[in-house]
């Protein structure tokens, strides 16, 4: 009797110890989910708050690096036109004694074609040529041996500035020593920069006409250096004297290169050069081999491939060889 009581007492207790802990868990479970879900959605609202900042500002970056690109590019095509040529080879800017000379220089290929008796065909389209890349090609030339002299000087003016303001001058003063006392084509340039700065315009304008006169990654350093001291402030001759250090680093990789890629260079120029050549020999010594060439049509069919096939292998051995740093 005694023990079915206690067996009776000890399965309510069991039951009822149960049946608490089975309704007491619900609430603690809820709670807990509660509290996780409040957790959960705060950080959501977080993330959801952060990822509007963060899109707005991937957006204003690549809007920043569109906008550089565009200008980039606006400046290479100012570069690159006849203009902007005359200018970086040093001559005036005119357009119109330019495009006379071309034309002239074109008449007179065509006529002296002629005179050998030359199929007037073969004759406009040489004169067409010579008279439309021969001044491009020489302009050209005259404006990156000019570009190149000042490439090499440049570091120079910077340690003139350094010096200069390390003494006390004002970059302006420093600026006037440089087109003083260097040797063209630094000080021409020094010195447009100096009087576009004395009739008003903002550095950052002037040091813009500068790099469209010389288009060289050295200027374009020079005025983001400038343009940052500006705004920002800082030591002027720590960073110039750091940059007339990269530059001059720059110059002795480009010189390693140039000496390493010298026998490719060398290659390229004798490949290119020996057809044209021999087809100039032979029809020196035996003009009447080489006549066929030039009053057949299949002649002329037959130079034309040769020339296509020619330029072809030029523009490829040019791009193997060249190395842009």
């Amino acid at each position: 009797m005694f023990v079915t009581l206690l067996a009776a007492i000890l399965g309510f207790v069991t039951i009822a110890g149960l049946g608490l802990a089975l309704a007491g868990s619900g609430p603690s479970n809820a709670k807990a989910l509660k509290r996780t879900q409040a957790i959960a959605g705060g950080r959501e609202a977080r993330e959801a708050r952060r990822r509007p900042a963060i899109s707005a500002q991937d957006t204003r970056r690549r809007q920043i690096l569109k906008t550089l690109r565009d200008q980039d590019r606006q400046q290479k095509k100012a570069t690159l036109t006849v203009g902007a040529k005359m200018q970086q080879a040093g001559l005036e800017e005119n357009l119109k004694g330019f495009w006379i000379v071309s034309a002239v220089v074109g008449i007179v290929v065509f006529g002296v074609l002629l005179v050998l008796r030359q199929s007037p065909l073969v004759a406009l389209g040489l004169g067409f040529g010579a008279g439309f890349g021969l001044p491009r090609w020489v302009l050209g030339f005259l404006a990156d041996r000019r570009i190149k002299k000042f490439t090499e000087v440049f570091p120079d003016a910077m340690d003139i500035i350094v010096r200069g303001i390390k003494s006390g001058l004002p970059v302006h003063d420093s600026l006037r020593i440089i087109g003083q006392e260097t040797s063209e084509p630094l000080a021409g340039e020094f010195k447009r920069l100096t009087e576009s700065i004395g009739m008003g315009a903002s550095v950052d304008q002037s040091l813009d006409k500068m790099y469209e006169r010389m288009p060289t990654p050295e200027v374009r350093f020079f005025s983001i250096v400038l343009a940052i001291q500006q705004k920002t402030g800082g030591n002027l001759a720590e960073a110039l004297g750091g940059l007339s250090t990269v530059i001059r680093a720059r110059k002795l990789m480009r010189e390693k290169i140039k000496a390493l890629s010298g026998e490719a260079v060398a290659s390229a120029i004798i490949i290119g050069c020996l057809p044209p050549g021999v087809v100039l020999l032979i029809s020196l010594i035996a003009p009447d081999y080489m006549h066929p060439m030039f009053t057949d049509r299949r002649g002329h069919m037959m130079l034309m491939v040769g020339g296509f096939w020619m330029a072809l292998g030029v523009f490829t051995m040019r791009k193997m060889i060249n190395f842009k740093f």
